[in-house]
């Protein structure tokens, strides 16, 4: 039987769902091996000097030298790859437009994802009951990933210009969904970029802790805590009034 939490044990009113994707619908390191990876293989085939100045552990310090050293940017994980593409290339002595087909390589390999066993299934669950919006710090895209007919819509820090826990980008979901901020539940591995993030941006919290980690924050509790999706789904199912009654804006 999974794990679950409720604060206070008791149930509250849900009208919309917001949702993380990397760590909380399909486990993030694999993807970043396969990018790593991915990307080599092309330099090989397409810049030989670049893959050879540039290899995989190089490669690696770089793209973390270059998030470093502008944290303007740290909603805009595309724009960083890029960059570091680009220095590759240009440091290599390589023509710097090779940057626009290898990104597209790393864009391909970053959207091979492998989701939890639990997940589909649950968010396939969730979304027949409620509006879910998936509100994320990376760069993954649902269409490529054929997941995008479950959300309303998708809400990126690139595309909103700031990232999670800043409260504006949890506010402009829950405009978006046209939901109340106390009866949005946001949903996601991340103690603080996500669970506190939404809780003190107003939101519900959820943390979907897999790994049993302990709870980090003294001054604040998450609402809800599962180690699935599904345990999600059930608590959707034993707590919240059918689909129909619900009417989002």
């Amino acid at each position: 039987m999974g794990r679950s939490y409720y604060n206070g044990g008791v149930s509250f009113p849900v009208r919309a769902i917001t949702l993380d994707l990397d760590d909380t619908l399909w486990p993030f390191a694999p993807i970043g091996v396969r990018i790593e990876q991915a990307l080599h293989d092309w330099m090989l085939q397409f810049s030989p000097r670049t893959a050879e100045q540039f290899p995989i552990e190089t490669m690696r310090a770089l793209n973390r030298r270059v998030i470093d050293e502008n944290p303007q940017l740290g909603h805009d994980m595309s724009e960083l790859r890029r960059m570091t593409l680009r220095h590759a290339l240009q440091h290599s002595g390589s023509d710097p437009d090779l940057c626009h087909p290898a990104y597209d390589a790393f864009f391909a390999a970053r959207n091979q994802v492998e989701c939890y066993v639990d997940s589909i299934e649950a968010l396939q669950r969730i979304a027949a009951r409620l509006p879910v919006a998936a509100l994320t710090n990376g760069n993954a895209d649902l269409e490529m990933i054929g997941l995008s007919e479950h959300f309303v819509f998708n809400l990126a820090a690139r595309e909103h210009g700031a990232a999670k826990p800043d409260p504006g980008i949890f506010h402009a979901a829950c405009e978006r969904l046209g939901v109340d901020r106390a009866q949005v539940l946001h949903v996601g591995d991340h103690v603080e970029m996500d669970v506190a993030g939404a809780m003190r941006a107003g939101l519900r919290g959820c943390w979907i802790n897999r790994e049993g980690h302990a709870w980090a924050h003294q001054d604040l509790q998450p609402d809800l805590e599962f180690d699935t999706l599904t345990a999600l789904a059930d608590w959707l199912d034993a707590t919240q009034s059918p689909a129909s009654e619900h009417s989002a804006a």
